[in-house]
């Protein structure tokens, strides 16, 4: 359950800020996962990835922002594919319904693409509403280096990867 990894995170030796802001992704998608299942926040369950997974994506990326110095996330909009996805409930609407929960209580702009793979998941879309400053398009600054990320899924018309572009504000903003 996540209140399993909440006190894990809690006697983990890591960064404070790296601590809070994977306990908030956490904390919000359990949130919408227990409105969702309607049980107890602390009683949910991580069962489409596995908490194992969710706890080293989540906490991961909190470690990289930190190890990178990063104050400030901001998202474009968040491609989303149509159709249904298989998930350990059977199969569901893709976004799947705690996917769009979180795009709906973020207000999160998004974009749909013509694809039915499950192009955001819902820990990916807990990570952005949950840590990014705002969404649309890339704010003002000079780009000081650029990291891509390629998921598993080879798909023939269009490249399966998450693009991350770290700079510096220009101090107009």
């Amino acid at each position: 359950p996540v209140r399993e990894i909440l006190a894990l995170l809690d006697g983990a030796d890591i960064p404070e800020r790296v601590r809070q802001r994977a306990r908030a992704v956490f904390t919000r998608l359990a949130e919408v996962e227990a409105a969702i299942h309607g049980v107890e926040v602390g009683d949910v369950e991580l069962h489409e990835v596995g908490a194992l997974d969710s706890i080293v994506d989540v906490v991961g990326v909190c470690a990289a922002l930190e190890a990178l110095d990063i104050d400030e996330v901001w998202c474009s909009p968040i491609a989303v594919g149509h159709g249904s996805i298989r998930s350990a409930h059977g199969v569901i609407p893709n976004p799947a319904p705690a996917t769009a929960a979180l795009l709906a209580d973020a207000a999160a702009p998004t974009v749909g693409i013509d694809t039915s793979l499950e192009v955001c998941t819902p820990t990916g879309v807990a990570l952005m509403t949950t840590l990014s400053c705002g969404f649309g398009a890339m704010p003002s600054m000079t780009p000081t280096s650029v990291g891509y990320g390629a998921g598993t899924a080879d798909t023939p018309e269009r490249a399966n990867v998450v693009q991350a572009v770290v700079g510096a504000a220009h101090s107009d903003q």
